[in-house]
């Protein structure tokens, strides 16, 4: 398959923004369990850090609360950017950014879901982008108003994924010995029961860091 044919995500093909996972918010977040949320977005940064995608993380009103520990580990020497707006397309420093990378696909999760995610992806489709929501790394004040913020930007054009379809998605061959490692890791730290399997495989086979 030709690149131009190639319907799937590549690490150079698009940027990754991750929009107010913070501690108020979370704490209020009805739709999914709080640490499954916190786990799958965590797992994102991770990924798009192994594959050297470009990553923007921001926060609203950042003196009253940080951003996740487990985000801030994985997208640390980050300063995200903190606004006012709830609308973080409205931020001339986040759309510029977005602009500055070239890339056309972006790929977005964020909290709540019906506010500080479905307005910058409605925004960002209007304007041409293709963008796709992963849907386990957001989350909303209610099961329903997740579930319909998800399908007022489906009818849209965005495209939902989840956490490990995208990590998936970016590996695609597991004979990309650069990544690899990294990736199975990824799995076995954060990948729930899959990845407690693969510690169990590991245990099996006697494979020790660095060997398997």
């Amino acid at each position: 398959m030709t690149i131009k044919l190639d319907p799937l995500l590549s690490p150079d093909n698009h940027v990754v923004l991750l929009i107010d996972h913070q501690y108020l918010q979370m704490l209020t977040v009805r739709s999914h369990e709080t640490s499954e949320v916190i786990n799958n977005v965590a797992a994102l940064a991770e990924a798009a850090k192994i594959f050297k995608v470009p990553t923007l993380v921001t926060t609203a009103f950042s003196e009253k609360q940080d951003i996740v520990k487990d985000l801030a580990d994985a997208t640390s020497g980050q300063i995200p950017i903190d606004r006012t707006t709830l609308n973080s397309w409205e931020d001339p420093r986040i759309t510029d950014w977005v602009e500055g990378s070239g890339r056309k696909k972006l790929v977005m999760a964020g909290q709540w879901t019906e506010v500080c995610l479905a307005m910058p992806v409605l925004s960002a489709l209007a304007e041409g982008y293709e963008v796709y929501i992963i849907t386990d790394a957001s989350g909303g004040a209610s099961k329903e108003a997740h579930h319909m913020a998800v399908q007022r930007m489906i009818q849209a054009g965005a495209v939902p994924m989840t956490t490990w379809a995208y990590v998936s998605e970016l590996q695609r061959d597991w004979a990309r010995a650069e990544t690899a490692p990294a990736v199975s890791n990824l799995f076995a730290a954060r990948g729930g029961g899959f990845g407690q399997g693969l510690r169990w495989q590991w245990q099996l086979l006697s494979l020790v860091e660095g060997t398997r």
